[in-house]
Formats: C-alpha cells, sequence, structure tokens
C-alpha cells in the first residue's frame, strides 16, 4: 500500500492543512478527506475540492483522480526526460506515484501539493526525500551557496523558533552556517520528534542541486534519514486521520 497526502495553503494566511489521503494497493486508487479538511474549513473557510465535493465519502477509482493525474508531465514532452532527472528517479521507476511522491505536483493555478508517507528503508530507518522549500525567500548569496553545493553534503536542521510568520519552521544550514532553504512543512512535526528521541541519528544530505534555469521548487533535493523507533507512526496526529471510516463508506469515482 502506497500512501499520500494531499495538502492545501490558505492564499491569506499561507498556512497549510493535510485535507486528503490518497492510496493506492496496485490495483485501484482511493482518496478520503482528513480531519485537516475541517480544520482547514473552521479556520480558513477551505471549501470542499471540484473532484471530490463531498467531505464525508471515500472515493475509489481503478485509474488515477484526474485531480492528481493532471499534475504528471505527459512522457511525451520533450522535456519529460529532464524532468525526471530533476526528480533523481532511477530510469524505469517513474511511475504516477513516485513522481507525484517526489515532485510534489505542484501547480500555479492552485494552492495544493502532494507528499509522501514515509516508509521504513531496507535498513529499518526512516528515510524520505524533498525538496527544500523557501528559496524564493533567501538572499542572493544563499542562492549562489546552494549551486556550490555537492551531492552528499551533509546539511544541520536548526528550530526557528523565533520566526514571526511560523515558531516551528526548521532551517537548512551548511557547514559554514549559510541557511539555503527550509525543511517542507508537512515534515516538521515528525522531525522535530525524531530530533527529540535522539538528535545524534537524524541526518540531511544532498541528494541533488539542479541548475537554473529549473524552477526554485525543483532546484535543491535532500533526503532525511533516522532512527526509527519500534513506537514511531509517522503523520499520526488526528489532522492526518480520515474523517469517515473507510472500511464502511465508498463511493466510486
Amino acid at each position: 500500500m502506497t500512501t499520500l497526502f494531499l495538502a492545501w495553503q490558505d492564499p491569506n494566511s499561507r498556512s497549510w492543512f493535510p485535507i486528503g489521503r490518497l492510496r493506492f494497493d496496485g490495483e485501484k486508487y482511493q482518496f478520503v478527506y482528513t480531519h485537516g479538511a475541517k480544520k482547514a474549513t473552521e479556520h480558513c473557510g477551505f471549501q470542499p475540492l471540484l473532484s471530490f465535493p463531498d467531505l464525508n465519502k471515500v472515493y475509489t477509482s481503478i485509474e488515477l483522480f484526474p485531480l492528481f493525474s493532471n499534475r504528471l508531465m505527459r512522457p511525451s514532452r520533450p522535456e519529460y526526460k529532464h524532468f525526471i532527472q530533476w526528480l533523481n528517479i532511477p530510469q524505469h521507476e517513474d511511475d504516477p506515484i513516485a513522481i507525484l511522491a517526489r515532485s510534489g505536483g505542484r501547480k500555479v493555478t492552485d494552492n495544493l501539493e502532494v507528499f509522501p508517507s514515509p516508509e521504513p528503508d531496507e535498513n529499518g530507518l526512516y528515510h524520505i526525500h524533498f525538496f527544500v522549500h523557501g528559496l524564493r525567500h533567501l538572499s542572493q548569496c544563499a542562492i549562489d551557496r546552494i549551486h556550490r553545493l555537492k551531492p552528499g553534503e551533509k546539511l544541520w536542521l536548526a528550530h526557528e523558533f523565533q520566526n514571526p510568520y511560523d515558531p516551528d519552521a526548521l532551517t537548512l544550514n551548511t557547514e559554514d552556517h549559510h541557511i539555503v532553504g527550509y525543511c517542507p512543512r508537512y515534515l516538521v512535526h515528525d522531525a522535530l520528534e525524531v530530533v527529540r528521541r535522539n538528535p545524534k541519528v537524524v541526518y540531511v544530505h544532498v541528494e541533488r542541486i539542479n541548475p537554473a534555469p529549473t524552477p526554485l521548487q525543483l532546484r535543491l533535493l535532500c533526503n532525511m534519514t533516522a532512527e526509527w523507533h519500534e513506537d514511531f507512526i509517522p503523520f499520526s496526529s488526528e489532522e492526518y486521520q480520515p474523517i469517515v471510516p473507510v472500511l464502511l463508506q465508498t463511493s466510486s469515482d
């Protein structure tokens, strides 16, 4: 079972909310709203997506829902090969779920983003890839430092608790003390949890640097590895949990 989450950003407050969960069992896709959608509704006036108009239904389909498939680049596009290289996805592993999980499925026409639920790797470790956020807020000096990064270079997480916009923000820092971006907000809670348990077993490394004119949101790809404790469950807070019990109610797409 592969699990992705869908997040929505309020255009006014810029706050992010996990609003839905997409699962693929190898045969069919399933989408369900999570309690984060209710929170987004209460605090920011979120409205159900046109593709999924009812917060209280579970949607299933043998094909990937258009809301997600429309976030994929067509393989026939001449730049597709370069796009897959930017994502650093191995050849012949560029299936839709893998692409969405790595790219985030961002579009300029809406405020949605897709991200994966991590699973233990072959060594039983927490392991997840992510593109660094917030590059458009960095100075040119920081952007220049990003372009000098090397694959495998270690980065350090730092809690920016005095950030007036997000007191939970985690910056990514080089050994020579340059801030090169922010950890995605959807990873912050889990990252703080694994750091709290044992900061010495949390590692962030540069995976790939994509030079200009690659879009900033795809410029710096990193991976984070940490010890996976037996009682650790990623994205376990209520806002990630389905509104409707999945086994009790379904609705075909």
